[in-house]
């Protein structure tokens, strides 16, 4: 009998906030996979370093970090295979995933390699979504209000009249596009409205309102949420993190 292939979220960083199942499934796991940078350790291992056992087999998924395309569906092939061939002898494979596998997450190119040909069970995770709002300290939506989430890499004329749609939106992959997303908020004046958090629950995070932030550009792990609905949601004058 073929193994399980279990994709694991870890959530925003903290790993208190993984859960009981997370922490289970990693710490008996003898073999475990992740997403793993050509340069510099990976996030994913350093969120559950202190769970997975010293004697389990690591499978690091080596994704170059480019702004240019690189050839990610030769990497995924590759990692895949070999997941494929543990997962054939009868082991589990435990895959893990920056906040949750469905959302935005790596292990999605992987589950739809080995989903048709394996038993494959996914731990949900909190997202990089949710812990941005409970950092910023400011609701998402309620009620009827439309929520969006959007890729800060889309083109202004494409972001324009989907953040004028709705009520709620999170920008992620801001990056460097931070100095050319401040500016369209400014012209739709909806700067007052939005909030700036990156590296959420880690221990260099920066929370504060993005009006406040002289950064031209953001790292990976930022977020721009905005608020516009008829809830009297205000974000803090300040923020002592």
């Amino acid at each position: 009998m073929s193994g399980t292939f279990y994709g694991i979220g870890l959530g925003p960083g903290d790993p208190e906030l993984m859960t009981l199942k997370a922490h289970r499934l990693i710490s008996s796991a003898k073999v475990v996979a992740y997403p793993a940078p050509d340069t510099g350790p990976s996030f994913a291992r350093a969120i559950a370093a202190g769970i997975i056992s010293k004697s389990a087999t690591e499978i690091p998924i080596v994704v170059p970090m480019r702004v240019d395309r690189f050839p990610a569906r030769e990497i995924y092939d590759t990692a895949a295979a070999e997941i494929a061939g543990v997962l054939k002898s009868g082991t589990d494979v435990v895959v893990l995933c920056e906040g949750d596998p469905f959302f935005y997450g790596s292990f999605m190119y992987l589950f739809e390699r080995l989903t048709d040909r394996f038993s494959c069970e996914i731990v949900p995770g909190v997202t990089s979504l949710t812990a941005c709002a409970a950092r910023l300290k400011r609701p998402l939506t309620a009620r009827t209000d439309v929520l969006t989430v959007l890729p800060g890499p889309l083109p202004d004329a494409e972001l324009r009249p989907k953040i004028e749609a709705v009520q709620a939106i999170a920008i992620m992959k801001v990056g460097r596009h931070l100095s050319r997303l401040k500016s369209l908020l400014t012209e739709m004046n909806l700067l007052d409205h939005a909030g700036y958090v990156e590296r959420a629950s880690l221990p260099d995070e920066r929370v504060l309102r993005l009006s406040d932030l002289t950064s031209e550009t953001a790292p990976y792990f930022s977020m721009i949420l905005i608020y516009k609905g008829d809830e009297a949601w205000m974000l803090p004058p300040s923020f002592s993190s």
